[in-house]
């Protein structure tokens, strides 16, 4: 791979440049061709690069930003108000072509807006999608769109997520013809809502994709689909609830009074840690903003430095499959065919 550029909205997120510069210089570090454009307070950024030794790293540029978007600003507010924030100025850096990619933890809301207005929509896409690849029982991944950012979602929405994730599953997880389900509450074809029932039609008859039915909730991890495609409300709440359960099965528990008990809990919560390591969500964060002329992926605001270094890493494996003129290609033939 040649040399890369990323911009990084470090002041975003819960924990801010405690997490995001440390994961910066680990990324420098395994990644010789990166180069970092860390956007942000420079004043409050000091102490954490000096920390990290970036202060003078040849591979780091610092980008003065005088605000940032906090977690409870409304989408609309950060767009009107912060033209000057960490967020929207590595957006306008993606944009104007000195990065490739953005990177950001920060409000999801306003991460979206902000980059619908600075980098546009692919043409032919009525609403991009938020996406992740989530890990399968026996090891492998499917592409989740869409996790939040459309609540409600028409049947051709629904249909355009699901020609761009299959984008995703060829591209960058190298899967031929990914197979392709719709989220649902059954497999029967008479399940669900009318928008699934439709979209269900739709997804059958176009010739790119690989439509293979329904899936319910219980599958989600257990690699039957390469794509599931859903509305924001049902994949927001599915990805969460498994993320819940996954952190409380690994966590250790109250102790009782009886020792055999507790070393029978202990004995399963070790079981579980091993089993389940790999659904662990920080070691697939790291969602995409599918569907806009950029590069933009989402970090979990609670991300820890391992976590925000997945997300860039994301990034990298996105800009080495120049996804976004993939999905434009994907969707230009759509135009063409009339599918």
């Amino acid at each position: 791979m040649s040399t890369l550029t990323i911009a990084l909205d470090v002041m975003g997120g819960d924990h801010g440049p405690s997490v995001t510069v440390p994961a910066s210089a680990q990324a420098l570090s395994l990644y010789p061709q990166l180069h970092l454009l860390l956007v942000g307070d420079e004043r409050q950024l000091a102490p954490h690069l000096q920390q990290s030794q970036l202060q003078h790293h040849p591979r780091v540029r610092l980008i003065q930003a005088s605000q940032s978007v906090s977690m409870d600003d409304k989408p609309a507010y950060a767009l009107r108000h912060l033209p000057d924030s960490s967020m929207r100025i590595a957006l306008e850096l993606l944009q104007a072509g000195e990065a490739q990619a953005c990177v950001s933890a920060g409000n999801t809301g306003a991460l979206m807006g902000m980059a619908r207005h600075v980098l546009k929509r692919v043409h032919g896409v009525e609403r991009p999608a938020l996406t992740t690849s989530i890990p399968t029982v026996a090891g492998g991944k499917s592409v989740l769109l869409d996790l939040g950012a459309n609540v409600n979602c028409t049947p051709e929405h629904l249909h355009q997520f699901a020609l761009m994730g299959s984008v995703v599953a060829e591209y960058v997880h190298g899967i031929p013809r990914p197979r392709v389900a719709l989220l649902n509450i059954g497999v029967e074809q008479n399940k669900g809502n009318d928008e699934v029932r439709e979209a269900a039609a739709r997804l059958a008859v176009d010739s790119r994709l690989n439509y293979t039915g329904f899936i319910e909730g219980d599958a989600l991890f257990a690699g039957q689909a390469d794509v599931i495609v859903c509305d924001g409300f049902v994949g927001n709440i599915a990805l969460k609830t498994a993320e819940g359960m996954v952190r409380l099965l690994s966590q250790s528990g109250a102790q009782t009074r009886s020792p055999y008990a507790n070393w029978l809990q202990w004995l399963l919560r070790r079981y579980m840690r091993r089993r389940l390591s790999h659904l662990n969500p920080d070691q697939y964060n790291g969602a995409s903003l599918l569907g806009l002329r950029g590069i933009v992926i989402k970090s979990h605001g609670r991300a820890e430095i391992c976590a925000f270094f997945n997300a860039i890493e994301q990034a990298i494996a996105e800009v080495d499959r120049c996804l976004p003129v993939q999905i434009a290609q994907r969707f230009e033939s759509h135009t063409i065919t009339g599918a």
